[in-house]
């Protein structure tokens, strides 16, 4: 039996990601679709905290869903961390009429949610982080285009490398996670992907192979290094030293955060965003909009943060045999 709603709020919260503004979107279209208004909340929880707000309609999202990053602009928000705080956007919210309420983000975007749904504010979770960490997801919006991203701008740093027949050790982001970093590796041919959930032999897996390859006449190598393994220039160093090969460094950084959305990315956000309004209407709170094997469902949002989630084994094993 669904729910009577007639208001609900979205935010985007945390690091933004490419996709994001197609969820705003999908939930602003989804809503109208079935008669609810929609509030846009700007800057996340510090915008519902204080009061920073505008109505939204089917025509005020017209074009968004190319844009990168969020037209509702993002922000981490201490205060949510705090009881004042916390009761403040649960106030805020039941002051401003809302039914619900809609949260992209990651983990911590999904903590503040379940809070506010145990205040009796119903909150629904959609992961959008390019790290694609949230563990009860396969896929996290905003993943492929910063994989794209990243391919790209690797594309480019081979062509100098061949040039100078160099190793270019590039950084890429996925904070303790190296999902990213492995996807990118393999899509880039890279010689070594060094990821945090991985045991690192930095001889068999980086040194060894280098000198292997330069008997077969490979003249230039790239090595991907996720962000939680630590610093780039570090690999870079002892690469150097171990190989006498001119080594540099590039660290991607936010470049991987922009940019017009793939088509994944759209058609999931698009997916997701309307499951969340679906979820709502069916009188559901506390729940986090999830994607396995690409079938969207949900789950409590507590239940979902307690699951575990590692790399795939097979690509990592693909990564490994054909880095030769």
């Amino acid at each position: 039996m669904e729910k009577q709603i007639r208001r609900i709020g979205i935010l985007t919260s945390g690091g933004d990601a490419p996709g994001m503004n197609a969820v705003v979107r999908s939930v602003v279209r989804t809503a109208s679709a079935y008669g609810i208004t929609c509030v846009g909340i700007r800057r996340g929880y510090s915008g519902l905290i204080k009061g920073d707000v505008v109505d939204l309609g089917a025509r005020s999202v017209d074009g968004i869903i190319a844009r990168g990053g969020t037209m509702l602009y993002t922000a981490r928000c201490l205060e949510m961390l705090t009881e004042e705080g916390l009761h403040q956007a649960a106030d805020n919210a039941h002051y401003m009429g809302l039914d619900g309420l809609v949260v992209c983000g990651g983990d911590g975007s999904f903590r503040g949610a379940q809070a506010l749904s145990r205040l009796g504010v119903p909150a629904i979770g959609i992961p959008g982080t390019i790290d694609n960490d949230i563990v009860c997801s396969d896929y996290t919006i905003g993943f492929d285009t910063a994989c794209n991203t990243a391919i790209d701008a690797i594309d480019h740093l081979r062509d100098t490398m061949q040039s100078h027949e160099r190793c270019s050790v590039v950084e890429v982001m996925g904070r303790r996670a190296g999902h990213l970093a492995l996807e990118v590796g393999v899509g880039c041919g890279a010689t070594a992907i060094l990821l945090p959930e991985r045991e690192i032999d930095f001889d068999s897996m980086i040194v060894d192979k280098m000198k292997a390859n330069r008997i077969r006449g490979r003249k230039h190598h790239i090595i991907i290094v996720a962000e939680g393994v630590g610093h780039a220039q570090d690999v870079a160093d002892r690469i150097h030293a171990a190989t006498g090969i001119d080594t540099r460094v590039t660290v991607l950084g936010h470049i991987q955060r922009g940019g017009s959305p793939t088509v994944r990315d759209r058609v999931m956000a698009t997916r997701m965003g309307y499951h969340a309004v679906r979820i709502l209407m069916e009188g559901a709170s506390n729940r986090v909009v999830c994607s396995h094997n690409n079938e969207i469902m949900d789950y409590d949002i507590e239940e979902g943060l307690a699951m575990t989630k590692d790399l795939s084994q097979e690509l990592y094993e693909v990564s490994q045999t054909v880095a030769i």
